[in-house]
């Protein structure tokens, strides 16, 4: 497995991108040679460089910007063979809209309609074979052998995370228990069991394999090449000796709260502790990015601002006409180091939504209108923030700028909910693209451990995942909020 922007990021899955890539430049390929078959110089001419080169290239940037957004590069997800070629079809029909657009704008880079359905139909048959092969190869490929040292419940949550990435080809051996109390325990009941013949203990669906003192051992018999750090308290327990053996052996010693965040993407709160943010790595603020996310938030805002404006004067007409009141609606926010500022959204609600003071907007809120209703799902309320990201108020990709009523209250029940402060808010972040729509405390706890891993691993190349991944969840309809 790879790591990127502190998460992991399943080999298969680059693999099979990287593959897929070539294959879709290789059905162009032959795409013109089978057109061409009876006229050599015609073929000659057709893949003459650089137009084919250019031609080539949009082809297989389209394909893979459509399989990517139809969630062809997700291996986790579990496929059948049918399923998995409605999703290719999906994906290619998408394509064909977006290359039919490209070739009205540049027609020079129009590859011709007999190319372009050979190629279309051999895309196919190279992806099904590709994932076919991928999938026997993936079943004989060596797997990397994990251990969790620690038997509590944070080894658990680990496992847990570890289970639900099948892509990953990540194999968890077992436990190693670690507590002094259990410790003994279980050096008493390893005994009486290879005496007896006893099956070891199972956690989870996965065996109990021995105490600290047998690290080593085990680590050599189960041919150990990670092992993740789960133990609620350090103190007195953790196996130094042993651990630095074997790291400097090869093996991979992990924290857990590390390896939970690289595996979900998220901090999980609960289990955390403050030295963690303290000593792990990350939440740098280096002036180049912060510099260039300032540049790129002018940039794009202003474009967007002039691009969009005469859909906003439609929208701001059409509120109007539709219920009384204000166009732009203004509320105050709280931003960047807790400051507040006044947010400008389209008016989505009814002038008294809040007559009653102040309430969580929910999914299918009654106090919504019916263009309010559109303008939330296509998320085009937003479109005035445009100004606000301008201004400085806020930029593209941060943690959701929230309101001071309801913050007061869920810094009583939520720990660290200040620090997602410690950067601008955006018009789009990691918790808006990772969990759904959400309207209650629970929902404002598990969106603030995004939030965290976000300022954790803040840089520009992740917001432009960020932005990717807001555009599909747009187009698609799938994905957070």
């Amino acid at each position: 497995m790879i790591r990127v922007f502190n998460q992991y990021i399943s080999r298969k899955s680059v693999l099979c991108a990287v593959c897929e890539c070539l294959l879709t430049a290789l059905a162009l390929w032959c795409g013109g040679r089978v057109r061409f078959w009876s006229s050599p110089a015609e073929f000659e001419t057709y893949r003459r460089m650089p137009e084919f080169g250019l031609q080539c290239l949009l082809f297989v940037s389209c394909v893979g910007v459509c399989f990517y957004y139809n969630g062809l590069y997700d291996l986790s997800l579990l496929r059948g063979r049918r399923e998995r070629l409605l999703d290719v079809a999906q994906a290619l029909g998408a394509t064909a809209l977006l290359l039919s657009m490209t070739y009205f704008l540049f027609p020079d880079l129009t590859i011709g309609r007999g190319v372009w359905f050979i190629s279309m139909a051999l895309i196919v048959v190279f992806v099904m074979l590709n994932r076919a092969a991928m999938e026997t190869v993936w079943r004989i490929a060596p797997r990397r052998n994990a251990l969790i040292l620690g038997a509590g419940p944070l080894a658990m949550d680990v496992a847990r995370q570890i289970a639900g990435r099948p892509d990953l080809n990540l194999h968890l051996c077992g436990f190693v228990a670690c507590e002094a109390g259990r410790q003994e325990g279980h050096d008493q009941g390893h005994n009486q069991g290879q005496d007896q013949g006893r099956e070891p203990e199972r956690i989870l669906d996965y065996p109990l394999l021995g105490a600290a003192a047998d690290l080593e051992t085990l680590a050599e018999s189960e041919q150990i090449d990670r092992i993740i750090v789960a133990l609620e308290d350090h103190r007195g327990v953790l196996p130094v000796r042993e651990l630095v053996r074997l790291r400097v052996q090869g093996v991979s010693v992990d924290d857990a709260h590390s390896t939970i965040a690289a595996l979900s993407g998220r901090v999980w709160l609960r289990t955390v502790r403050p030295s963690w943010f303290v000593f792990s790595g990350g939440f740098h603020r280096s002036r180049w990015v912060l510099g260039a996310k300032r540049l790129l938030d002018l940039v794009f805002a202003t474009a967007g601002l002039i691009v969009c404006l005469p859909i906003m004067a439609l929208l701001a007409a059409a509120i109007r006409l539709e219920s009384k009141g204000p166009a732009i609606f203004r509320q105050e926010r709280v931003g960047y180091r807790s400051r507040r500022f006044q947010v400008l959204k389209f008016r989505s609600m009814r002038v008294d939504a809040e007559a009653a003071g102040a309430r969580w907007a929910v999914v299918d809120d009654p106090r919504l209108t019916r263009l309010g209703g559109w303008l939330r799902k296509c998320h085009l309320d937003e479109l005035p923030q445009f100004i606000n990201v301008i201004r400085g108020d806020m930029s593209f990709v941060g943690p959701r700028p929230e309101r001071a009523v309801f913050i007061e209250e869920l810094r009583k029940h939520i720990s660290y909910y200040d620090e997602r402060h410690s950067v601008r808010p955006g018009l789009t972040g990691w918790a808006q693209v990772q969990y759904p729509y959400g309207a209650s405390v629970e929902d404002a706890f598990r969106k603030l451990e995004y939030d965290l891993f976000y300022v954790k691993n803040m840089s520009v190349a992740l917001d432009c995942l960020v932005l990717v991944k807001t555009v599909a969840i747009v187009l698609t309809g799938k994905g957070g909020r």
